[in-house]
């Protein structure tokens, strides 16, 4: 659930009820809670203003149904799943709308073991909210839950980030700029660089509560990569508001983003052995030149639809341990069970550290396929199938650009008013053609 703050769904009304509903579903999901007393749900959250409001209503609505709730304050939603395993609670939840600006926010669920919910799982909670079933259930005198504040998760995800981090292995003699957006990870991510013994240079790390990814982090990271050339700093890590993405810059200031990220870190994987069915899971968004690398390296690639959600899925259906995205969600599935941005980062400094490799020359593992990827905001969602031409003009882009091995994909964001145009193929002057006709041609009929 996703939209601006206090305008419906994203309410203190709504999110009364969804903690209503989500206390019932995990409190009969198993008869005995999963450690000692009653069943009970963690709540992080992210640095949004909003997430005081958001915080309240969830928590109210869960003690009303007998559960505890376990306060963690502002934690990377990574840190959120980690600690809802560590304290053996039955759920977690976390307010974020992650990338987006200030003025939105979300809720996100975890189950007990780390993972995203199930699709039944949600529909069931969804169902409670909406048809009012659980108006009738009401716990009273000790039945009502408690909350409490957790003072130590944040530590707790410190020692486990540091965990992924080979033993003995330190970032001694490196130089780190390091962008938390203003969000999630702006004490975790300085303390686990600073305790491994890094030099570690910080921005986005004093939160307002209305300043979160506001010109900054992994969405905005142009000022990390002045200052990475700036400071002569060996590498630059940049977090979205709520922390499980990164994005990267090497020793010269150059971008390394996702599909970068996934390009060095599955090779190695690969030649380490340690890549599970030799295969990376990747969505349709990534650059086809992952393919053609990891191919001559004996391995494959597995795409998916856009979304986290579905690469993770698609790990736990057949067994892989590495997946990720282009805008730098990185599961790392012998760390963590979600999208990681710390984490990912770390293992990227270990490959360095490994190889004696600067990051820049680490980069070049791989040949990325002229891509072009265009974004602007629409006023509706139109389904494109109903706009005037635009499959069409998708075809004859098709057709174009598929014999030298390219693709179209045209798409509406599943978090935001905006449609989506990737184009990809051998020749840029094709890509801009046609990457300007679809986009005009879109906007004409629902460009805001």
């Amino acid at each position: 659930m996703r939209g601006t703050a206090n305008v419906e769904p994203v309410t203190a009304e709504t999110a009364l009820k969804l903690g209503r509903a989500a206390g019932h579903v995990f409190k009969n999901l198993e008869s005995q809670a999963r450690g000692q007393g009653r069943h009970k749900i963690v709540i992080g959250k992210d640095t949004r203003l909003s997430g005081y409001m958001l915080e309240n209503a969830l928590s109210s609505g869960i003690l009303s149904m007998g559960v505890d709730v376990l306060f963690i304050g502002p934690l990377p939603t990574p840190g959120v799943a980690y600690v809802t395993r560590s304290l053996r609670a039955d759920a977690g939840i976390v307010i974020t709308a992650s990338h987006n600006a200030y003025a939105d926010n979300g809720i996100k669920f975890f189950r007990a073991d780390g993972y995203k919910l199930d699709d039944k799982i949600e529909a069931d909670i969804e169902d409670l909210v909406f048809s009012g079933d659980i108006e009738n259930i009401r716990p009273t005198a000790e039945e009502i839950g408690k909350a409490v504040r957790i003072d130590d998760a944040l530590g707790r995800y410190i020692e486990f980030a540091k965990g992924s981090f080979p033993r003995g292995m330190t970032l001694e003699g490196l130089r780190i700029v390091v962008d938390c957006a203003h969000g999630a990870a702006y004490k975790a991510t300085p303390c686990v660089l600073r305790e491994l013994g890094a030099e570690v240079i910080v921005v986005g790390d004093t939160p307002n509560g209305k300043n979160i990814n506001k010109d900054c982090g992994s969405m905005h990271p142009q000022h990390l990569c002045q200052l990475v050339r700036e400071f002569r700093a060996d590498v630059g890590i940049a977090h979205d508001g709520d922390a499980d993405r990164v994005i990267l810059c090497d020793e010269h200031g150059a971008l390394i983003d996702g599909d970068d990220i996934m390009a060095i870190a599955a090779l190695e994987m690969l030649a380490q052995g340690t890549l599970a069915e030799q295969t990376l899971v990747a969505t349709v968004m990534s650059n086809a030149g992952l393919d053609a690398a990891l191919q001559a390296a004996g391995g494959k690639v597995i795409r998916t639809d856009v979304g986290d959600r579905n690469v993770i899925d698609e790990m736990l259906r057949q067994g892989f341990n590495f997946g990720g995205e282009q805008s730098g969600h990185l599961i790392f599935r012998d760390h963590s069970t979600t999208g990681d941005g710390l984490v990912a980062a770390l293992q990227m400094l270990r490959i360095m550290r490994s190889s004696g490799q600067p990051l820049g020359k680490l980069a070049k593992c791989w040949t990325r396929f002229p891509q072009l990827l265009t974004n602007f905001k629409v006023r509706e969602k139109t389904p494109f199938a109903q706009l005037d031409g635009i499959l069409q003009l998708v075809a004859q882009a098709e057709a174009e650009v598929k014999p030298d091995g390219g693709r179209v994909l045209l798409r509406y964001s599943g978090t935001e008013p905006k449609a989506r145009l990737l184009i990809e193929g051998p020749k840029p002057a094709v890509l801009e053609k046609w990457s300007t006709t679809i986009c005009d041609a879109i906007k004409r009929q629902v460009g805001a």
